[in-house]
């Protein structure tokens, strides 16, 4: 499958503090694709246990990082191997895809089948190669909202799927209904941006008369919305062209007194479970984001974007951040690149004003960190920074208020 890598590098984090396995939604049957080291550990330096050939099944126990898959051999045997489309490909998910369907398109290759239109949104499953599908709108040039054969609804990247037939929808006009909790309608044609930045890539224009709802603020000029289909992306918040009721986020009078609100409410969530992808309505588990989210919104009311990449963006906008992870003030967010090793050297060679974020966590001061990252790890806790693979990943800090 071409694109898993990509498509999974936006949402999957490191976990522990030696060699983080992160809870894996993606587990089932792949197949490797060309001759592949099976190792010991998620490293290239580690030891090589053999190569994996062409051809040979193996059983995905886990997704560790944006770079490797735990497995299991046919003879029982457990090592890593690099997650490279190139290298393995899913043939069966873990979730049983349904045995006959009709539709009027078919999925090539093995894709994830996923809850709106973004490569960080949740995955309902994997889609088997072969499967038949119903395209019911396209809301962009990479999605097609579909109904696979048990009439469960949501998204496939359209690289996946063939259509049969004409009775695919045009780009040009989703079929988008109002969201059930609508709270604003577009007054004017309006660009729905994939980030707040009018240089950022246009999803569609949003139309006239169009309900939408507004789920966050990263900053005066932009307003964070989900239109019917389920997509989330950004609009200008000009009055010329939305009126909303939603309520922007709470002013901050007392800013020392907010944080330790913030603090206090994360720590209630203590020895929460960790689970990659959380659902962002219960409180029953937590992914990095969902949990510091959560934090800010009981504590305050205010409602940072849902994953970690968009959270930073967001501090960004409120003012300065620091590389210096020793400068930050206690309530500040600390985002992290991905896990590459627990020593300094892993990270030596790395661009990290490049890095892509993927963690998140709530700075305490006297160098410790409130996060959630993995099972293993007994889900919310407090982490030391100095001399740890958290340090070596820090790639910058500042306050969301």
């Amino acid at each position: 499958m071409k694109k898993w890598t990509a498509l999974t590098m936006a949402t999957i984090f490191a976990a522990s503090l030696s060699a983080p396995l992160a809870a894996s939604a993606a587990t089932g049957t792949a197949e490797v694709q060309a001759s592949v080291s099976f190792r010991t550990e998620p490293s290239t330096s580690s030891g090589v246990i053999r190569y994996l050939k062409s051809g040979e099944s193996v059983k995905v126990i886990s997704e560790v990082n944006s770079y490797w898959l735990q497995v299991q051999d046919s003879s029982g045997q457990v090592g890593y191997v690099s997650s490279n489309a190139k290298y393995i490909d899913f043939v069966e998910d873990s979730v049983t895809a349904p045995a006959t369907a009709t539709g009027n398109a078919t999925v090539t290759s093995s894709a994830s089948f996923r809850k709106s239109a973004s490569a960080s949104s949740t995955r309902i499953r994997y889609f088997s190669k072969g499967e038949s599908v119903t395209i019911l709108s396209q809301p962009n040039s990479y999605w097609y909202q579909v109904k696979d054969a048990n009439g469960v609804v949501g998204y496939v990247d359209t690289d996946y799927v063939a259509t049969s037939g004409t009775s695919t929808p045009s780009t040009s006009t989703p079929v988008v209904t109002a969201p059930a909790d609508a709270n604003a309608v577009i007054n004017a044609s309006v660009s729905f941006r994939t980030a707040a930045s009018t240089s950022a890539s246009r999803i569609r224009y949003l139309k006239s008369g169009e309900q939408v709802t507004v789920i966050g603020q990263p900053s005066k000029s932009w307003y964070q919305v989900r239109d019917g289909s389920g997509v989330v992306g950004y609009v200008s918040s000009d009055a010329q062209y939305i009126t909303t009721s939603y309520s922007s986020a709470p002013v901050i009078t007392n800013p020392s007194a907010a944080i330790e609100s913030v603090i206090a409410a994360g720590m209630k969530y203590w020895g929460t479970p960790y689970e990659y992808s959380s659902d962002r309505n219960t409180t029953t588990t937590f992914d990095c984001s969902d949990f510091v989210r959560t934090a800010f919104r009981d504590a305050l009311g205010l409602i940072l974007p849902s994953d970690s990449r968009d959270q930073g963006t967001y501090v960004k906008s409120k003012g300065a951040v620091t590389t210096d992870y020793t400068q930050l003030k206690r309530g500040d967010l600390m985002f992290f690149m991905s896990y590459k090793g627990s020593k300094a050297s892993s990270y030596s060679g790395v661009n990290k004003s490049t890095a892509t974020i993927t963690h998140v966590g709530i700075y305490l001061g006297n160098g410790q960190i409130l996060h959630t990252y993995s099972t293993e790890s007994g889900g919310v806790k407090i982490s030391d920074i100095a001399g740890t693979h958290w340090e070596y990943r820090f790639l910058y800090g500042g306050s969301a208020l």
